[in-house]
């Protein structure tokens, strides 16, 4: 977890360092949802990595944007859902996708 005085003074590049990434930014759109499995997550981001999504979930969760739970069941069951902090970003992301449909519906 970065520090908040090593984060950038600017505020769009604390966010863009903390969820700037396709994949962490593809992981949250997943989690607005509902909560996921690892193995959920690995086969829905057709392309991500086992390491690459590791290490996203352990940033992630590091940050405070996301929640780990572990239930005590045989095999150990773990779920990703998104912390009171990651769910203020939903109107973010909400924008993200409303640009994204206005932008894809455009003529070129």
């Amino acid at each position: 977890m970065v520090s908040k005085e090593e984060l950038p003074a600017c505020p769009v590049a604390t966010t863009v360092q903390l969820i700037g990434s396709k994949w962490k930014l593809l992981i949250m759109r997943n989690l607005l949802v509902r909560p996921w499995r690892f193995n959920e997550l690995k086969k829905d981001l057709e392309g991500i990595s086992q390491k690459v999504l590791t290490d996203s979930l352990r940033s992630m969760e590091e940050d405070g944007i996301i929640t780990r739970t572990v239930f005590p069941e045989v095999p150990p069951r773990v779920e990703y859902a998104l912390s009171e902090l990651g769910e203020s970003m939903r109107p973010i992301i909400g924008a993200m996708e409303q640009w994204g449909i206005s932008y894809k519906s455009q003529s070129k």
